[in-house]
């Protein structure tokens, strides 16, 4: 992939993701069922959770688990969620972590980030932290967190001896065809840029992380499909019927929510 490619696909996620935050922000009333939330998204967390939270936070949760679950967090332990978005995670990261910890959030849309601080002031949490970054270029010291966590974003974890990775995913089962992962509403919706299965499991080896583990929480049958194809962008994908049929037969058992786990050796 060019450096061109790549910063058309970084404006594209960044105008979705910048369009759901202004979509929450402008809305006086919105919770979990908003448009918002797409359909990759729903359901992920329990009511006992969300209560607590800012509905702008629940409406942006545009991830496909719960990875606070899946990190076992600590009291006292630094939580750093690749991807934060409003803000859902770090918030009950946060929680779990208590007075004694810290949950940072790293986001690329300052849509996001001012959305995700205006939910933390609202909840009051006073050991959260919000950052402007990419994955690849994370503003933070080396050995600063001890979890790694994200939701829905291809993560690689700051090299700490002994720190755990915990992610929600979206991952391949087969690979896809060049021309369906060239579609940039595709890239949006989190399937074009997934990784295959044994794909994902290698490069986290190959990053030094042992006890590596994917486990599928949903796979994206048919009737999944044709709602993810409803909400991709015409504009931005103009294809013609026979090619959408073509495309939408590939994804149909192809894409699947996991969770991944991983853990770096002391």
């Amino acid at each position: 992939m060019t450096t061109s490619d790549s910063e058309h696909i970084y404006a594209a996620v960044r105008d979705r993701y910048a369009s759901a935050a202004r979509g929450a922000s402008n809305s006086p009333c919105c919770g979990p069922n908003d448009t918002v939330t797409g359909v990759v998204s729903r359901g992920l967390y329990e009511k006992d959770e969300t209560d607590a939270l800012p509905t702008h936070a629940v409406a942006v949760s545009l991830g496909c688990g719960n990875p606070t679950m899946l990190a076992d967090l600590q009291p006292g332990e630094v939580v750093l969620d690749l991807g934060s978005g409003g803000g859902i995670d770090v918030l009950l990261s946060a929680r779990r972590v208590g007075p004694n910890g810290k949950a940072y959030g790293l986001d690329m849309t300052p849509e996001m980030l001012d959305l995700a601080r205006k939910n933390q002031a609202e909840v009051g949490l006073t050991n959260v932290q919000f950052l402007q970054g990419t994955i690849e270029d994370i503003p933070l010291p080396d050995e600063t967190v001890d979890v790694v966590i994200s939701n829905c974003v291809v993560n690689l974890s700051p090299d700490k001896p002994g720190g755990r990775l915990a992610i929600a995913d979206i991952v391949l089962r087969h690979d896809l065809s060049e021309q369906t992962r060239a579609l940039i509403g595709l890239w949006t919706a989190c399937a074009a840029g997934a990784l295959v299965v044994e794909d994902y499991e290698a490069r986290l080896r190959a990053a030094g992380f042992e006890g590596v583990s994917i486990e599928p929480t949903r796979v994206f049958e048919d009737d999944d499909i044709v709602s993810l194809a409803a909400e991709l962008s015409v504009d931005a994908d103009p294809l013609e019927d026979t090619d959408r049929d073509k495309v939408m037969a590939e994804l149909g058992g192809s894409i699947m929510s996991a969770f991944v786990r991983g853990r770096k050796p002391e």
